[in-house]
């Protein structure tokens, strides 16, 4: 599957309708952006089964502030719409491949467990 674009119109319905999501803000503009974008591109082909989305934090500045973007390229990585990574700069090919290993064979009960015990603490506080 090759890369999609979303805009602040289309970001939610991706991560919901689909399971994990790895999300490229970028701009035209960044060196490393572009040094990445073949990197994420020659992943997703070898990935059909994940979605992998690209922003453009140009066209879509009111939805990378929404996202706290504050360093371009950033990779997000979301799994059952929740956020699971999210770093500031371009991973080299084998990196990024690690991560969304990692992603695919995380236990998902397990992440909301422990979402669930992180919000009844902070409510105890």
């Amino acid at each position: 599957m090759t890369t999609i674009d979303i805009t602040e119109a289309t970001f939610q319905d991706t991560l919901t309708k689909n399971e994990i999501v790895l999300v490229d803000w970028w701009a035209d503009w960044c060196g490393p952006c572009k040094a990445f974008a073949p990197t994420f591109e020659k992943a997703s082909e070898a990935h059909p089964d994940i979605t992998f989305a690209k922003v453009d934090t140009e066209q879509e500045q009111q939805l990378s502030a929404m996202a706290q973007i504050t360093s371009i390229p950033t990779l997000m990585v979301f799994r059952d719409n929740i956020l699971l990574f999210s770093q500031a700069g371009a991973l080299p090919p084998a990196q990024l491949e690690e991560l969304i290993q990692a992603t695919k064979n995380l236990n998902m009960d397990d992440v909301r467990k422990e979402i669930a015990r992180q919000q009844t603490e902070k409510e105890n506080k």
